[in-house]
C-alpha cells in the first residue's frame, strides 16, 4: 500500500527541513535528522544521528494506516511498552503523558531497557538489545486520522535528540 506523502522544503534557522503530511495532518522533520526512502506502512522514516559514544543511530518512524486504522491509543501504548523489557524480561517501567499541540491530543510513552523491536506474540522470542529507549506518541487527528510516531535508539542518542522529538510533536497541525 502506498501512502500519500507530501514533501516541501523550507528554510528554518539556516537549515533545510521538510514539512510532511499524511491523513490530513502536517508536521516538520527536525533539522539534523535525515529522511529515508519510502517504506511500507510508513508515512516517513528518519535516521537520527548517534550521540557521541554511541555506535548506532536512532530511528523515528511516522505511521499512518488510514482513518480509523492502526488500533486504539491504548493498544499502541501497550504494544510499545511491551517492546522495552527489563532484566526480568517483563515490560520495563514506562512514563505515560498526555498533552495538546496544535489543537491535537497527543499521548506519549517513554520507556528504557532492552529493545525487542516488536510487540505481540513474537516479542517473547526476540533477543532484546540492551540500553535502548523508546519514545512513542499517538497524535489524534480529526475523524480518526491518527498518526503514530515511534522513536527508538540507544538511550544516550534518544536523550540527545529528545528536544528534536518534542519539536516534531509540537509541529503537528491539521492541514488547511
Amino acid at each position: 500500500m502506498r501512502l500519500p506523502l507530501i514533501v516541501s522544503g523550507m528554510l528554518v534557522a539556516g537549515a533545510i527541513v521538510a514539512a510532511e503530511s499524511a491523513g490530513g495532518l502536517r508536521w516538520t522533520m527536525p533539522a539534523g535528522w535525515k529522511a529515508q526512502p519510502e517504506r511500507p506502512m510508513r508515512a516517513a522514516t528518519y535516521v537520527v544521528p548517534a550521540a557521541p559514544g554511541d555506535k548506532d543511530a536512532g530511528e523515528c518512524a511516522v505511521f499512518f494506516f488510514g482513518r480509523g486504522q492502526g488500533g486504539s491509543v491504548q493498544d499502541n501504548i501497550e504494544r510499545w511498552r511491551s517492546q522495552i523489557v527489563g532484566a526480568d524480561g517483563k515490560p520495563a517501567a514506562s512514563k505515560i503523558d498526555k498533552r495538546q499541540a496544535g489543537g491535537l491530543a497527543i499521548t506519549l510513552v517513554d520507556s528504557s531497557g532492552g529493545y525487542t523491536g516488536m510487540g505481540g506474540p513474537m516479542a517473547a522470542s526476540a533477543r532484546a538489545v540492551p540500553g535502548y529507549r523508546l519514545l512513542g506518541a499517538v497524535v489524534e487527528g480529526p475523524g480518526g486520522s491518527n498518526i503514530f510516531v515511534k522513536f527508538t535508539g540507544p538511550a544516550k542518542t534518544v536523550a540527545a535528540n529528545q528536544n528534536q522529538f518534542e519539536g516534531l510533536l509540537a509541529s503537528f497541525q491539521v492541514e488547511k
